[in-house]
């Protein structure tokens, strides 16, 4: 059943462009200072699609010191966190198994946060949907950290609204979907779409920092599932008319993000490319994933994306397989609003050295 109302858009590629062109014409320039990526890789870290919990834990520590340039772990994490602060870890749960957040790096984070004085029960690690999270080593209750997912309808701000000129149909689980209400003929298509979405009212309300923790995937439909993607798509209802390949999502996940329930609120993104997956993303695809036993982080989403998607590119060409840069346009639709630095002359990445977990 599609998905957008042609009669509501008499021509997909005009509203694109004219997206873009606002888009453009709202933003303020380029942010001038170069955007730092840091890179730490460790091949310990993971061995037959597993991740290893000590080696892992020391790269995220690693990490975090080498973005805030603090000298020790709680330092890093206070000097991003206030003490009042409502904490959110948003991880990817969409691949099961092995391409879910590993949990390692989840306790790693939670770990240096309680160090800086954050109450373990106070933290909310959450997706869209948590299913198969168990699969994944989660342990749901014994963590000590709150695990939520999304709920159906219930769990969309009707305040926390964001707009654009493409109609979705409405399905179960949307805010606004009705359904037949004892009507003896189903609804017509009409009846359920809307140009409308709104934000999870975890993203709203419930949380007023996030760290941002997508995996290193593709994804069939956005180009990249990485920093921009994780906190925008799975955290609205009516969001499948941005997911419709090319043209369709580039203007909207960049506004999306630029929204200050996302931007405002994102202190760090940490990539978890311990196992990079470049075709079939973001279910499990493993033929077509890489032992990559490497974490990236950012305080630059643009960037990091950026830098994640030129690797993604490479592994593609060399596997014969189309480019996916043109379905990924939001993350340059993103520089030029100014929420990062996507062009490479405008990136430094920082490889922080191998870890050892003493």
């Amino acid at each position: 059943m599609p998905l957008l109302n042609p009669l509501s858009i008499p021509n997909v590629a005009v509203v694109f462009f004219c997206a873009i062109a606002s888009v453009a014409a709202q933003s303020p320039p380029p942010t001038p200072t170069p955007s730092v990526v840091y890179a730490v890789q460790n091949a310990d870290a993971i061995t037959d699609f597993r991740a290893n919990a000590r080696p892992v834990h020391a790269m995220v520590d690693r990490m975090i010191e080498a973005v805030t340039g603090e000298s020790n772990v709680a330092k890093a994490w206070s000097s991003l966190i206030e003490p009042n602060d409502k904490i959110g870890i948003k991880i990817s749960a969409t691949g099961g198994e092995i391409f879910t957040t590993h949990h390692e790096v989840v306790d790693a984070i939670v770990d240096g946060l309680a160090a800086a004085g954050h109450p373990r029960h106070t933290i909310i690690v959450w997706d869209r949907s948590l299913d198969g999270i168990k699969e994944a080593g989660y342990q749901t209750g014994s963590e000590g950290y709150q695990l939520k997912a999304i709920r159906p309808r219930d769990g969309y701000d009707p305040k926390a609204v964001y707009s654009a000129p493409l109609l979705g149909k409405l399905i179960w689980g949307d805010l606004e979907y009705r359904g037949d209400l004892g009507k003896r003929e189903p609804l017509s298509d009409t009846e359920n779409t809307s140009s409308v979405s709104h934000f999870s009212r975890i993203i709203s309300s419930e949380i007023t920092k996030i760290i941002n923790v997508p995996v290193m995937s593709n994804t069939e439909m956005n180009g990249i599932a990485g920093c921009l993607y994780n906190v925008t798509i799975p955290n609205i209802d009516n969001w499948r008319r941005f997911s419709q390949g090319r043209g369709f999502g580039a203007a909207s996940i960049a506004e999306i993000y630029s929204n200050p329930l996302v931007s405002k609120k994102v202190v760090l993104n940490l990539m978890d490319g311990l196992i990079a997956q470049y075709a079939g993303g973001p279910q499990s695809q493993p033929f077509f994933s890489e032992h990559h036993a490497t974490l990236y982080a950012s305080k630059d989403p643009v960037a990091l994306d950026a830098v994640v998607l030129k690797k993604l590119e490479e592994w593609r060409r060399r596997g014969s397989l189309p480019a996916i840069g043109h379905m990924a346009e939001y993350v340059e639709a993103a520089a030029q609003i100014g929420l990062g630095n996507a062009a490479p002359e405008r990136i430094q990445v920082k490889h922080v050295g191998r870890t050892t977990a003493e």
